[in-house]
Formats: C-alpha cells, structure tokens, sequence
C-alpha cells in the first residue's frame, strides 16, 4: 500500500474510529484498480467526510456495489465531488450513492448520467428540492417511461420553483397525475397549477399535492378513458333492457392514488366511476354489478344463511338498514382477502353463468376482453389465471362438479358460499393483499362486499312487473317493504325517533340564516296552500321513497319592476358586456352538418354511390344525386337559469353589497350576453313558502323577447321566503323537456341550503331531494350545474350536484363577470 494512501487511513482512522474502519472495509474493491486509482478515491471520500460525516459515510458503505456496476471510478467518482459544493448536501449525497449503482445496472449508463445531470442542476437551484429528487427511488422516478420521460416529468419543475414550490412537494402530486394521465397529463396540470400557485401559496401545495378539490376535479377533466358522464342514460336503459332493474346512478369513490376503477352497488343504485379503460368494460361492468341484484346476491334470507354457514348470528343493520359483510370474512382472521377472493371467484362465476342464459355470448364477450388486457404480474395473475380457467371450463361444458352446482338456474350465493369454503380448505392460490386484490378481478368484475348493503326481500324476475313510486317497487325492481326498527339500532339515527304524524322543532336556514318557528301536523302535511299548481313527488330519505304529489309549484309574475335600476347597471357593466360579447362572438361554436344524396357538392356520398352503380347495374335510371355537402349549423343547447330568490339575497355580502345587486346584474349580463350568442334561454326565480306553494317567477320564458320590460323585471328582483329546491329543479326540468333542443342545461344560482318552513329542522331532508330531483333531470337529459355563494357550498353541494357540477364563487363582486363565463364553458363541454 502506497504511503500517501496509508497517511489518508491513518488521518480518517485519527479523526473517526468509524470512518478508518469503514474506509479500509472499503478498500478491496478499490484495489485493483491501482495505487493511483486508491489514491484518488480515498481523497474524495476524505473530502466528503470532512465535509459532512453522512456524505462520507454513503460513499464508503455504496463503493463495492458503484465500482461492480460502473466497472470502475469513472464517472461516479467524479461525480460524488459535486456534493462537496454546497451546503447542506449530505441527504442528496446519501440517496445518490444508495441509488446510482442500481440506476446503472437496470436503466443502463445514458439513465444514470441524465438523472445525475438533472439532480446536480437542482443541486445549484435548490439543496432542499436536490435531496427529494436523489432520494426519490428511482424506480418510481423514471416509472418505466425511460430518460425522455423523466426529463418531461421533471420539466415544469424549475419553473414552479420561482413561485417557491420545492420538487418535493411537486413531485408529490407529479407521480401520481402520471400514473392516472400520463405525461401529457402531468404538463396540462402543472400547467394550471402554476396558476393557481400564483394566486395563493397555500393554495398552490394544496393542488401539487393534490389534496384540494379543485385539483380533484381538475384530474377527473383530464383522466384518460371512457367518460360515464355522457352515456348514463344508455347504460341504465342497457341494462333494464337484459336485467329487468331501473337503478339509480350515484358517483363513485375515485382516489387520486389511482388504482382500478370499478362499478359497485350497495344493493340500491350503481355507484360508477367517472372514466373506466373502455366502452366495452364499462358496459360489462354495468351489466355484471347489475345482475348481482337480479340473482340474488343481496337476498336478506341468503345473508341470514351465509352468516349461519359460520355458525354465527347475523349482526345488527346500520343505521341505515344496511349489512356489512367484514364479520363474515373477520373469521378468517389474517388470510380474510385469500377467502374474499375465493368466495368472489365462486359468486361471480354464478351471476355470469346466470346473465350469460339472459344474454348469449356475455360470457364469450367477458372471456375476450379478459384475454385481451392479459394477465396482471404477482400474485393477482393467480388469481386471474383462475377466474379465466373457470369461464373457459364453463364455456367449453367441462366445470368440475363442484362448479358444476354454481352454473344451475336456482343455484344461490349460499351455494358459492359452500364451494368456496370447501375450496379454501384445499387450495394453492396464494395469500394477497390489498393492492394485489384490485388487480386479481378480471374486466368488468369487482369487489362483491365493498359497500354495506340494503338487503333485498325477494329475488327480481325478468318477467316481473315493474313500478313507479307507491306501486310498490323501489328503484332497483325490487319491494321496499318498511322495515322496523331493531332495538340494538335505537338511539342511532335521530330521524328514526321522530314520527312523520307529528313533527315539530325550527326550520333550517330561511333567509338569511334566521330560525324560523315551524310545526307540522297530520302525517306531515304542513299548512293549506293555494288549489291548482303543478303537483311533485318529493323524496323522502328516513323512509328511501317518495311522497307522490306532495309538492306544489305555481308560476306567479312578478310585478316589481325598476327600469331606471336596470339601466344603471347596464351602463355600470357596459364594459364587461362589450368584452364579453366579443368573446362569446369569437368562439360562437358551429357545426359542419352533411347533407346527403344532393346532385353537387364537395365529396361524394359513398352509400349513395353505390346504390347508384347499383340500380345501373340492374338496368334502372336512377337520378345522379350521389354527392355529400357540409353546411354549418347552429348548436341547439338550451338553458334555463333557475335564481335562488330567498330572503337570504337581501343581505349583505363582503364590502356592505347585498347579494340582490350583484343578482340583478348577473342575470341581466348573462340575457344581453345569451342574446348575442343566439341559445334559446329562460330566467326565472324561486322562492317558497311551505310544501304547498312553491313558487317559480318567469322573468323571460322561452320564446320571449329579452326586452326592457326583462330587463326592468331584473332591476326590480328582491327576495322573500324560503328555498324548496327540489321542487323548483322538477318544474324546471319539465320547462326544458318541453323546448326542443339536443342539449339541455339548468344552471341554478343560489346563496344557501335548500330549505323551508316545514323541514322539521332537519337540514337533510330536503338536501336529500334537490339530490334525488338533480339526478331525475340528469336521466331526462338535462344537466344540472349549481353556482352558489355559500362559502360552506363545498361541504353539501358534491353530494347534491356531484363532483364538478357545482361552483362555489368566494365573492359575490365577481358572479356578474363569473355567470356567462361559466355558462360558456358548460357549452363547450356539452359539444
């Protein structure tokens, strides 16, 4: 050993028993390289240990594995001085030399040299952001999208580092955007969240770590897939068509972590997820979690049953009346997700056995897609493998005889419960866990006991009638009979406890927030209103069905009106409207329409050809109007925008503005600027007093001028009574059914909850019905968006208007600019 390498041991061995130590221990795999080669690397590891004792301690505990990767010193000895040239360094300098080795051995030279080049730039910007970067393993960095793909991740990063956001905290919500969008997806949302950083700081770390709901719904704009939203309506008539079930959709649960997307049923509506990877899962999805109810996967008497399997008593229902299945699996103790899955596999073989006699070939279609998509790596693709062989064997008439009994007409869940013991008793599949599980389904399956679960009476049919309302069904096809109350559930959910004949407490929030006296007598009925009006069902969630007719709407005119209000606003906003205009002109959306079989025109019509060369051929004259012209036409969207016109509007807002102002001059902006556009709208109001008279204000029906009388009707608004959304959302619906137009929109404008005077004081109930009355719209194809100014909007309105139909507006100096820019970007959407 050269003298000057043994001086350097002795110096470190002076300084730190432990760095002599761990210097010499490293020595070997530097010797054969040569006295110079040793000289030189134990001068660096001098330095960096002098210059922080970690740094020095992570490059001699990394040396044997850098040298076996890199073949030598060279690039990575070099390298490891960079950390000598800031301060701070040593949690950098650590994750590089725990990572470079393994980076080179699986990415290849080019990738370690491009991921140091990058971290040694943010070493010079930022020694905080630099550490994140190096110690981030490296597999999650690059996430199998190669150097390219790390250099377009890593991209928008420096520049958000002028708005003070650390790779840290950007790299926190970066991954996982990837992961669900891609990297098109990561620059779009860097992009926007650049912006939303430039507005507030917090609000910025909020979005990069995707942990606001803007950035929630953001993602769910950009995710890549097929999109639920447009086509709801045609899965639901799909599947009432082959299953006999009308089930209400609700939203499904989405994580920003990702993970498989999956339609699920607590045993009354379909919960399905914004964007599944296809049309053709998503339909099979649809179609599978439906005939869990129409076979019998959720009979009360078969939960009874499985539960008795155990030797168990079947515990008591939530207060919700509804099951959970987790005491049926806590039996099996740390092996539960091996048994779940086994019990999945049986069930499901069971229910696609049974759609597969209602609609020929589901089976066939199941077996290709799953073909297709190809088997998930670990231990899910055992679980897959096995879910296959069984459809294949069930396909080809070859099941094993225990099988065999799942695939018979009255075969029941209790059925798959047994088999699935039995075969848990003598199986090889392997033990999974969580993350596994979600990748072991094949397409279109999922979870069975995810949710809790409304137990249904009896078994639905195909050939049995179905019912609306008080004939008798529920909205999944099956009999809602009442339930009673059991007495381990009493004390649980106060709406029990109250008996509809005789109600009494405060109404919820009238106005501007001020209790009001309220009592309701008779079954509920609240006090007389006026005779006539049109008559609505009203939902009812302490019972889960509706009161027939139990709401009265009346269209009423208003009679205040205040021209020379009118007129100071337009002046006041005549800027706005003129910008306003024009950016309505400039993106004024036309559509390039065919017209077929015309005697000119720019490219020929095919079908029209050929029919042409046909009936030629055939010896007949035909006429030669075989061509294709393409002629713009208007969009026909409709819009009826529905204000909240409560007493709340009187108050004031921030600044000493009431809210009535800036109203008036929201909707008379969003007339002149509709105008301008050309989209047939409606304005109207809402108040109500009581169930029996809720009342809708025409400011301008369909098919009226926007005139000055409008427009003094807008200056004159004022607010009064209280807030029945429910019922205004149903007439409203009905107001746009009846304009004929492709698309329909009800933008609704409010400032609080849905309330009234006879609510009881539960601020749930009629919440509860604005959300049943939002969906009925939805499924008659019109799309419901609310606006509010209740900064407490974001704690109800997804649960009312689901996630991305709502709005909450912080200021109310900004609705009048806000209204049409909103409406616009609703009109592009619905394109």
């Amino acid at each position: 050993m050269a003298a000057a390498t043994e001086e350097i041991l002795e110096h470190l061995a002076a300084v730190s028993f432990v760095a002599g130590r761990d210097a010499r221990l490293a020595l070997p795999a530097v010797a054969p390289l040569g006295a110079a080669a040793e000289l030189r690397y134990l001068e660096t590891g001098r330095d960096l240990f002098f210059y922080d004792r970690e740094a020095g301690k992570g490059f001699f505990h990394a040396t044997a594995d850098l040298v076996a990767a890199f073949g030598g010193l060279d690039p990575w000895l070099e390298q490891s001085r960079i950390f000598l040239t800031q301060r701070g360094t040593f949690r950098a300098a650590v994750g590089f030399f725990e990572q470079a080795a393994t980076l080179r051995q699986t990415l290849g030279a080019a990738a370690e040299l491009v991921w140091f080049d990058l971290g040694a730039r943010w070493l010079a910007l930022h020694v905080d952001s630099a550490a994140a970067y190096f110690r981030l393993p490296v597999s999650t960095l690059f996430g199998g999208e190669g150097v390219a793909g790390l250099q377009a991740l890593m991209a928008p990063a420096e520049a958000l580092l002028q708005g003070r956001l650390g790779v840290g905290t950007y790299l926190q919500g970066a991954l996982r955007v990837r992961a669900l969008c891609g990297l098109e997806g990561v620059t779009e949302w860097a992009r926007r969240g650049a912006d939303v950083l430039a507005a507030g700081r917090v609000r910025g770390e909020a979005w990069f770590r995707l942990e606001s709901e803007e950035a929630r719904s953001f993602l769910l704009e950009i995710l890549p897939g097929f999109r639920l939203g447009a086509h709801k309506r045609l899965f639901i008539l799909l599947l009432q068509a082959w299953t006999g079930l009308r089930l209400p959709l609700e939203d499904g649960d989405w994580s920003a972590e990702g993970g498989r997307a999956f339609v699920e049923t607590d045993g009354r509506s379909l919960f399905v997820p914004a964007v599944m990877p296809d049309r053709e899962e998503a339909l099979l999805a649809f179609y599978h979690t439906g005939a869990h109810l129409a076979f019998g996967s959720y009979e009360e008497d078969a939960i009874h049953a499985l539960f008795r399997e155990l030797g168990m008593v079947h515990p008591p229902l939530d207060a919700e009346q509804r099951v959970t299945w987790r005491p049926l699996f806590a039996q099996f103790g740390q092996d539960l997700l091996r048994f779940q899955m086994i019990f999945d596999l049986c069930e499901d073989l069971r229910v696609d056995a049974g759609l597969d006699r209602e609609m020929p070939g589901y089976v066939a279609r199941l077996l290709r897609l799953a073909q297709q998509r190809g088997r998930p790596a670990g231990v899910a693709g055992a679980y897959y493998d096995a879910a296959l062989a069984m459809l294949m064997q069930h396909g080809a008439g070859t099941l094993p005889e225990d099988l065999l009994a799942l695939v018979q007409p009255h075969s029941g869940i209790v059925d798959s419960f047994r088999v699935a013991l039995a075969r848990y008793g003598d199986t090889d599949l392997p033990p999974l866990g969580l993350a596994e599980r979600t990748q072991a389904y094949l397409p279109g399956r999922s979870p069975n006991a995810a949710r809790p679960v409304y137990p249904t009476r009896r078994r639905v049919l195909r050939d049995e009638p179905e019912l609306d309302g008080d004939g008798g069904l529920g909205a999944a096809g099956h009999e809602e009979e009442p339930r009673e109350m059991p007495p381990e559930a009493a004390g649980n959910d106060p709406d029990l406890e109250i008996p509809p004949e005789d109600i009494q407490g405060t109404g919820g929030r009238v106005g501007a927030g001020i209790p009001m006296p309220a009592k309701v007598t008779g079954a509920g009925r609240g006090v007389e209103g006026p005779q006539g009006g049109f008559a609505y069902r009203e939902w009812d969630y302490r019972h889960q069905s509706y009161k027939e007719g139990w709401a009265r709407v009346h269209e009423r005119a208003l009679r205040e009106e205040d021209s020379a209000e009118a007129a100071s606003l337009a002046k006041a906003y005549a800027g706005v409207l003129r910008r306003m205009k024009r950016a309505l002109q400039a993106q004024k959306p036309t559509r390039m329409a065919p017209l077929r079989r015309q005697f000119e025109g720019e490219e020929p019509d095919l079908e029209a050809a050929v029919q042409y060369v046909v009936e030629r051929r055939a010896g007949h004259a035909p006429k030669a109007n075989i061509y294709l012209q393409r002629r713009p036409r208007q969009r026909d969207t409709a819009v009826l925008l529905l204000a909240d016109l409560s007493t709340s509007i009187m108050a004031a807002g921030g600044g000493g503005v009431r809210i009535v102002d800036r109203l008036r001059a929201a909707m008379l902006l969003f007339g002149e600027a509709l105008v301008e556009v050309g989209d047939p709208f409606a304005l109207y109001g809402f108040a109500s007093k009581y169930r029996d008279e809720v009342l809708l204000y025409p400011i301008k029906r369909f098919g009226d001028p926007f005139d000055a009388r409008r427009r003094a009707v807008l200056g004159g608004l004022s607010g009064r009574l209280a807030t029945r959304m429910g019922a205004a959302v149903r007439h409203s619906t009905m107001l746009l059914q009846r304009h004929p137009a492709q698309r329909r929109l009800l933008l609704i404008l409010s400032d609080g909850r849905p309330a009234d005077y006879d609510d009881g004081g539960d601020s749930r109930y009629l919440q509860e019905d604005t959300r049943m009355a939002v969906r009925e719209a939805q499924e008659r194809g019109v799309h419901a968006f609310c606006i509010s100014l209740d900064p407490r909007g974001g704690e109800y309105l997804p649960l009312v208007f689901g996630p991305g139909h709502y709005l909450v507006l912080p200021h109310i100096d900004s609705l009048p600019q806000r209204l049409p820019e909103i409406y616009l970007r609703l009109r592009g959407h619905q394109s």
